[in-house]
């Protein structure tokens, strides 16, 4: 039996996270029989209960187990004794480099070359890379990369990183993100999420929002945005698009630590009686998505919410959070749905809603050929694994 690891961000906090492991277990069993996967977790209670279909094994990297999250050593047997390494989803930033809790990269770019050396590929499996601003990051990053068999990057931007940073690797191959090809929950769980929520109950056409509590972290570039001023631009954009559009609204939250900065925003808007909130606190990312695959309209900041709810064929508009919400919006042709924050008001914000909504079928019908091309390149890189199994 074969031993493919998969390295990524799997506790159970973050829904795009549990649909990349999700898309890579079942892209990689379509291919391959007789193999089995470890996956390194803080959680391996979560990773058992939700993908108990698949042959794997959760490795612990807990306190107790000689970890501090992705610094452990069950983590660095587990990449020497595999078969193949995978490196998922976007890990590969250089913010807090240092700090074990909240940063993977400079601790991978000590496990995987041993792996490397022991003979075992390693392969950046439908990933994205950076961002990457300081000398040590860049060191560590490269680090990586001289010690990875094939680099499968899932958008546009981290091709242009690695050309426009001096970054080198041979193998670069065209791939995209995992989640893409999430699967719903089944309808009549669909409609019992309904009941217990609350959902969809009026007739009306409901709209989706997503708000992150990480504001312009990863973007900003002189002074900050200001989670305050974030707030009270979602609930009076919320209002608005209540008012205006005469929809009701589903805030849906897709990370554990965004539930905070999303019960702020519904504190301030004044038509709560419209408004909704479900996320992946109480429900997986299948049943997230079968809610999704009911909106008209997608507003949202984190990459996997615009990602999830275009892969569930609804439109996103998109705040510039993170530079891969570029590459992806550019990816299925939804970039100028995007707002930056140095543009973002109430006006900037619900202008592109209403122009959205407004035309959400012909966009839906432009978006979906680009999103289903994106959700094959995501099955096939599962391809590239054969030569190494």
């Amino acid at each position: 039996m074969k031993t493919i690891n998969v390295i990524g961000n799997f506790s159970g906090r973050n829904a795009g996270d549990a649909a990349i492991l999700g898309g890579v277990l079942e892209d990689v069993s379509k291919q391959f029989s007789d193999i089995r996967f470890t996956i390194p977790t803080i959680n391996t209670g979560f990773v058992k209960q939700h993908y108990a279909e698949y042959p794997i094994k959760p490795i612990s990297m807990m306190p107790w187990n000689f970890s501090v999250k992705i610094f452990s050593l069950p983590v660095l047997r587990a990449a020497v004794k595999a078969d193949v390494v995978l490196v998922t989803d976007a890990i590969l930033f250089d913010r807090k480099l240092y700090n074990p809790l909240y940063n993977y990269l400079w601790t991978l770019s000590h496990i995987l070359p041993q792996a490397f050396r022991k003979g075992v590929p390693v392969v950046l499996y439908n990933c994205s890379l950076g961002p990457i601003r300081t000398e040590a990051g860049h060191e560590a990053l490269q680090r990586i990369l001289d010690h990875t068999s094939a680099l499968i990057l899932r958008d546009q931007e981290s091709v242009d990183l690695l050309q426009r940073q001096g970054f080198h690797h041979p193998r670069v191959i065209e791939g995209a993100d995992c989640a893409l090809n999430a699967v719903p929950a089944p309808e009549e769980r669909f409609a019992q999420i309904c009941k217990e929520a609350d959902l969809f109950a009026s007739g009306r056409p409901v709209i989706g929002f997503n708000v992150n509590s990480y504001v312009d972290a990863f973007v900003r570039q002189g002074g900050t945005f200001g989670r305050e001023h974030l707030v009270q631009i979602y609930a009076e954009t919320v209002d608005r698009t209540i008012r205006e559009l005469d929809v009701d609204v589903i805030f849906v939250e897709t990370q554990h630590m965004d539930m905070g900065i999303a019960n702020e925003v519904l504190a301030r808007i004044t038509q709560r009686e419209r408004v909704r909130l479900i996320s992946n606190r109480k429900y997986s990312y299948r049943e997230i998505c079968a809610v999704l695959q009911h909106l008209q309209l997608f507003a949202g900041m984190r990459t996997h919410s615009l990602i999830l709810s275009s892969a569930m064929g609804v439109p996103p508009v998109g705040i510039l959070t993170y530079p891969k919400n570029r590459g992806y919006m550019r990816t299925i042709g939804m970039e100028s749905h995007l707002v930056e924050f140095k543009e973002l008001s109430v006006e900037s914000y619900f202008s592109r809603i209403r122009a959205a909504f407004q035309q959400r079928e012909q966009i839906r019908g432009a978006m979906l050929p680009q999103v289903a091309r994106e959700k094959e390149k995501a099955r096939r890189s599962a391809e590239v694994l054969k030569e190494y199994l």
